[in-house]
């Protein structure tokens, strides 16, 4: 029987978010129901809010979640009920030219839910990235279900479901950061201080975090960093360099996606160096202009990380398993919690910086 919970919905662009009464239909063949326990507050819902994805509202938010798993549709292997789980927007098909080569972490056909939540009144929501976990239950397709340790803090579990996961997966499978690296990060918010957890999680023994703001410097000094530079009073090229004795450093990560930081990035590597763009650019970006011939005189590679080139059956488990550990403090992303009427406010505070993760606890 179809079920009434509340989420928090964002009806059209740039218009605050409302927490209203929605629909969760039982499972169908592949789908699960998941009673959601955290979710972060991750920019990606903002970019949604603010129409910044698409125009298909109003949109169901919330993605960066974990739960239990209620109840599952015909067929569904994978979780069962009672299980507890980080939920994905990566759902691989097993079939695709990506998935056959043996490559599933770029599979090209991810799967979500073929049911749709609603309104009460019939209208079809949009999950953001197929998930809509600012509600007390969601319903998703079963391979976005990943298991983890039951004894870890929803609050810091659901975090791998996105933001945290792009910025160590950038750091560890998209950059290969390897020990004795030295390794740069441009843009210090939370993608960008769990690149430098990465790295640090690596064995990298220089990591230069990049920032014009000296208190989210200063958080990335607690997340590993070993240097920081404020580029607003400083060339963070120059910097970077003088910091690597005049090389550059092997990876450099552009955690904010413009112009002008790919631009720093591009020329703070070594010779030989990588670059990471895992930053997201708007559409209306164009990559900076730069003479061909410094694109020809440098070696190493030029990538970008699309959600950490992760595979989440394989690296949701392995990140909680260290964060039990004591060696990846999850922990320490987490600025506040909050309740689901709170999203808004979140929102605010994400513009003006004032943290790092608001994580929605239901």
């Amino acid at each position: 029987m179809a079920q009434e919970v509340r989420g928090v919905v964002a009806r059209s662009a740039k218009a605050p978010v409302t927490v209203e009464t929605i629909v969760i239909p039982d499972p169908g063949p592949g789908e699960v129901v998941v009673k959601v326990q955290a979710c972060g507050v991750c920019h990606t819902d903002l970019h949604y809010r603010e129409g910044g994805i698409n125009d298909e509202f109003p949109f169901l938010l919330g993605h960066e979640a974990a739960g239990l798993v209620e109840t599952v549709g015909e067929g569904v292997t994978e979780v069962a009920p009672g299980d507890f789980v980080i939920l994905n927007w990566r759902a691989v098909c097993g079939q695709c030219r990506a998935c056959r080569r043996g490559r599933p972490q770029y599979c090209f056909d991810t799967h979500n839910a073929k049911q749709k939540m609603t309104l009460t009144d019939g209208t079809e929501l949009s999950p953001a990235l197929g998930i809509g976990a600012f509600a007390e239950k969601t319903l998703v397709a079963a391979g976005q279900c990943t298991k983890v340790d039951p004894t870890v803090s929803p609050s810091v579990a659901g975090l791998l479901g996105c933001g945290v996961m792009a910025g160590i997966g950038a750091a560890i499978n998209t950059g290969e950061v390897g020990r004795g690296d030295s390794v740069a990060v441009i843009g210090c918010g939370g993608v960008g201080d769990a690149a430098i957890a990465g790295a640090r999680l690596a064995g990298a023994a220089k990591i230069i975090a990049v920032d014009i703001d000296d208190r989210k410097l200063a958080t990335a000094r607690e997340m590993g960093a070993t240097h920081a530079v404020n580029s607003r009073e400083n060339d963070a090229v120059e910097a970077i360099r003088e910091l690597t004795d005049g090389n550059g450093a092997d990876v450099v990560i552009d955690a904010v996606g413009r112009p002008e930081t790919y631009k720093q990035a591009f020329y703070a590597r070594d010779l030989a160096g990588t670059v990471v763009l895992v930053g997201v650019p708007t559409p209306d970006m164009t990559a900076p202009e730069l003479p061909l011939i410094d694109y020809f005189g440098r070696g190493g590679a030029l990538k970008s990380s699309w959600y950490g080139d992760c595979l989440p059956s394989r690296d949701f488990p392995m990140l909680v398993d260290l964060h039990q550990q004591g060696r990846l403090p999850l922990e320490k992303f987490v600025t506040e919690e909050i309740g689901i009427e709170g999203v808004e406010a979140a929102f605010e505070k994400m513009y003006r910086g004032e943290v790092l993760r608001s994580v929605v606890v239901l």
